[in-house]
């Protein structure tokens, strides 16, 4: 049975709580940031490395997997044996893995210790909701989960921004070295600051759950960046679909056999924490679309320096990253069915903005565009993540910050992975032959595939605000 003791009425905990806000906010913005920063030093970790450019994506695709493998196992774990102790031990795996990736020795040993780094950056992603959710008052809560959101969407789109500008000074291992002095002065506010553990739930680890789903992501991601090198009809690459496929049939069935499940599937029986999750999700797949065609736009078909482009792109984190506190603050006040809906209206219309943009046409629409994107999501995420956390039981916290954790993962994940295979395949198209890279003395084949993308992400935009407008006219009825 969970213990009813809650952290609410400890004033020393109430008088630190903005305090532990930042310790945890920190180490959610550097775990998010990696899943991105990445990107833009792979071409130099390849030259330096002497490995092929497909080769050096797995530094960042690894990363991704890990954490999503893992995240769902580690909230359920937080439910169990605390919290604040599963986010203290991956503070110190991400500390370590960060150390260890910015030494240059070879692949493997990158790989490795990217590894490492995901399994503490699942650790803390896994926790950090469920601990602001219980610390925080509820007339606060939005406040907090939105400053959270904050660094959530500062670390998933500020990653080419920043990495440019580091690598335009220090070499690539400073990319990963970045984090060990922030992670440690996080991890010194963390351990003045926060207090013990006091809720658990009393209840048996899922461990059949845990390996199957972490198998089943494993073999099915993995194999879907390997079909990208391979190609889809090569035998290991369909043998890893085939036993991602199998893993996750059999982790349906695991959930629904045993007591104490990894995944509660009753929870998606709530409309507010299925539809919230499920828009957090679609969002963070329309992020990672911008993510991969913006920098081929602005760099490639406007012929923008990286340090231009850079500066371009950071419009939408520091956007976000002043919009969502206050919409956090006005859904404690209103309610956030409304506010989130307002959010994603914005999102489509920036999506509408990226599609109008052309070789020709002015500057400032695509950047209004940006700005528009960084207010929408603002708007968004802070509202939803406390849609999300409020719409579950307390001992049921660790897991469903996991979930929310796993679907903005997620949808990095299938953002990365589509991204560029919806831009190819449809510059290919346009071209009558096959196109795997821009082509730079036809840029109009490569406006057309962005213009594809862009509608794709249009589209789920769409979706988004069709399903936050049936909830919000559904409770209003």
């Amino acid at each position: 049975m969970a213990q009813t003791l809650n952290y609410q009425s400890n004033q020393r905990v109430q008088k630190n709580r903005w305090w532990i806000l930042v310790a945890v906010g920190l180490f959610t913005f550097m775990s998010t940031l990696d899943g991105t920063i990445v990107n833009i030093a792979l071409p130099v970790i390849s030259k330096d490395l002497h490995i092929p450019m497909s080769q050096s994506e797995w530094v960042v695709s690894l990363y991704l997997i890990v954490v999503c493998s893992f995240i769902l196992f580690f909230g359920k774990l937080s439910d169990i044996y605390g919290k604040i102790k599963v986010f203290r031990l991956g503070a110190i795996f991400f500390i370590g893995g960060s150390l260890l990736s910015g030494i240059r020795i070879n692949l493997i040993f990158l790989l490795v210790a990217r590894a490492l780094q995901a399994f503490g950056a699942a650790m803390t992603m896994a926790t950090n909701n469920g601990i602001i959710t219980e610390i925080f008052p509820a007339t606060e809560r939005g406040k907090a989960l939105g400053t959270i959101g904050s660094f959530v969407a500062l670390g998933s789109i500020a990653g080419p921004g920043l990495g440019g500008l580091i690598l335009s000074h220090l070499s690539w291992s400073y990319i990963f070295w970045l984090n060990v002095p922030v992670g440690l002065i996080a991890a010194i506010i963390g351990a003045i600051f926060l207090p013990k553990d006091i809720t658990f739930t009393k209840s048996a680890l899922d461990k059949a759950g845990s390996f199957s789903f972490a198998l089943g992501m494993i073999t099915l991601f993995g194999g879907i960046f390997l079909g990208q090198q391979l190609g889809f009809s090569s035998l290991p690459v369909l043998l890893m679909l085939l036993v991602g496929l199998v893993s996750f049939i059999w982790f349906i069935y695991v959930e629904n056999h045993v007591a104490n499940p990894l995944l509660q599937f009753k929870l998606f029986k709530n409309p507010d924490f299925s539809v919230s999750l499920l828009c957090a999700l679609l969002i963070f797949i329309t992020n990672f679309f911008f993510n991969v065609v913006t920098p081929f736009y602005l760099e490639n078909a406007r012929h923008l320096s990286p340090g231009k482009t850079g500066l371009i792109l950071m419009i939408l984190p520091v956007v976000q990253l002043f919009a969502a506190p206050v919409a956090g603050s006005v859904s404690d006040k209103i309610g956030p069915k409304l506010i989130t809906f307002i959010g994603l209206v914005l999102l489509l219309i920036s999506q509408i903005g990226y599609t109008l943009c052309n070789l020709n046409s002015p500057m400032w629409l695509f950047i209004i565009s940006i700005a528009i994107m960084g207010l929408g999501s603002g708007i968004f995420s802070s509202p939803n993540n406390s849609l999300v956390m409020s719409s579950v039981e307390q001992k049921d916290l660790g897991i469903a910050g996991s979930i929310n954790s796993l679907s903005r993962n997620l949808g990095m994940v299938i953002g990365i992975s589509s991204a560029t295979t919806v831009l190819f395949a449809a510059m290919s198209r346009a071209k009558g032959e096959r196109v795997t890279a821009y082509l730079p003395k036809q840029p109009e084949i490569f406006i057309y595939g962005m213009h594809v993308v862009f509608i794709i992400s249009m589209i789920i935009c769409l979706i988004t605000v069709l399903l936050s407008g049936w909830r919000l006219f559904k409770n209003n009825k």
